[in-house]
């Protein structure tokens, strides 16, 4: 079965072709990849502008549809998913109305598919068109933390289709709190990438961390909830302690790198702590984690260390599917695949699981 998957609910459009069989212990085969995205317009402005993004989509979603199937015909495609939110509404309506026009002109099944339910799939694609055993690694009961620009979830999964959200963000996601950082930091946008680069130099822990702590460089920030017990989030209060600090008589240019480096541990020590603590919980088999802040290198390798102690395998998607992408929601919708009437399906920006 191939599988056409459009993803526009924020800034990127993306359109990708997945391949699959029923009951076959390989993970999906990815056959095409595409994503163009706004990020070099959203620049200017410090983040994503719903206007800009929406006016750039409806430039590309044809392009970008037309090289995810440039090797393809209507006919070899055998159904059409597409993001139908959370998201920008104005971005979620190009990528709806289009999928529903080709699946009414191509009379193909059309599956309505949820974005953050997308971020969790990302983890059963191929990369290109290598074929790993990626889906055996992956054993109900899982945890799924899907981390992001706007949310910030951990989902339990007793099977495909069956997801129980256990706990969310009460206030700022993970990914919005690195780019208001970046922000306060004087640091570009998208932050996440530009924070982890700053902190890189940076050592947090170990005998490198107490030496600073003697000589009075280090930067102490709170891990906000980390001993609470249920599995909620909330990332404002760490926020606004980098905004004092900030605007304390010790900052100097010098101490941003120690600032982004404990600000970004901070968030790494909360998110993974919470997941682990979740997963000894309700005994899951696996972790996989989605989202645009799964490609921060250090939340990767606590991660890895943390899910060895406990015996659980941690799966992360490549960086290329961390991104919003087609190939997600084609995966997505192969393991949920639920038909729908093109004239029913409608955009919500403000749907979750």
């Amino acid at each position: 079965m191939k599988i056409l998957g459009i993803e526009t609910t924020c800034d990127e459009t993306g359109a990708a072709v997945v391949e699959g069989k029923l009951n076959s212990t390989l993970g999906l085969k990815l056959l095409s990849n595409v994503v163009a995205s706004s990020v070099e317009l959203q620049k200017k402005y410090g983040g994503v502008v719903p206007e800009v993004a929406a006016r750039e989509q409806v430039r590309v979603i044809i392009p970008v549809i037309k090289e995810a199937l440039s090797e393809f015909s209507p006919k070899d495609i055998d159904a059409i998913a597409v993001a139908h939110g959370p998201g920008l509404i104005g971005s979620l309506l190009i990528g709806v109305e289009t999928a529903k026009v080709l699946a009414l002109a191509w009379n193909k099944p059309l599956i309505g598919i949820n974005h953050l339910v997308g971020h969790i799939y990302a983890n059963f694609v191929c990369e290109k068109s290598k074929i790993k055993n990626q889906k055996s690694k992956i054993e109900f009961p899982l945890i799924a933390l899907v981390v992001s620009g706007g949310h910030t979830d951990l989902v339990l999964m007793a099977e495909h289709g069956k997801f129980r959200l256990i706990g969310s963000t009460l206030d700022d996601a993970a990914g919005e709190a690195f780019d208001k950082v970046a922000k306060l930091l004087g640091l570009g946008y998208p932050g996440g990438p530009e924070i982890e680069k700053l902190a890189s130099s940076v050592p947090t822990k170990g005998e490198a961390r107490q030496r600073r702590q003697r000589l009075g460089f280090s930067v102490n920030l709170p891990r906000p909830m980390i001993g609470s017990k249920n599995f909620n989030f909330s990332f404002s209060g760490l926020k606004t302690a980098v905004v004092n600090l900030v605007h304390s008589s010790q900052f100097t240019v010098h101490r941003k790198s120690e600032i982004a480096a404990e600000f970004q541990q901070a968030v790494v020590d909360v998110l993974v702590t919470k997941t682990i603590n979740a997963a000894k919980k309700y005994r899951v088999k696996s972790i996989v984690v989605g989202g645009g802040v799964a490609a921060n290198e250090l939340l990767r390798s606590e991660f890895i260390v943390h899910s060895k102690r406990l015996g659980i395998e941690i799966i992360f998607p490549s960086k290329e599917f961390s991104v919003d992408n087609g190939a997600m929601i084609a995966a997505a919708a192969f393991y949920n695949f639920k038909k729908v009437d093109p004239e029913k399906l409608s955009a919500d920006p403000s749907l979750h699981f």
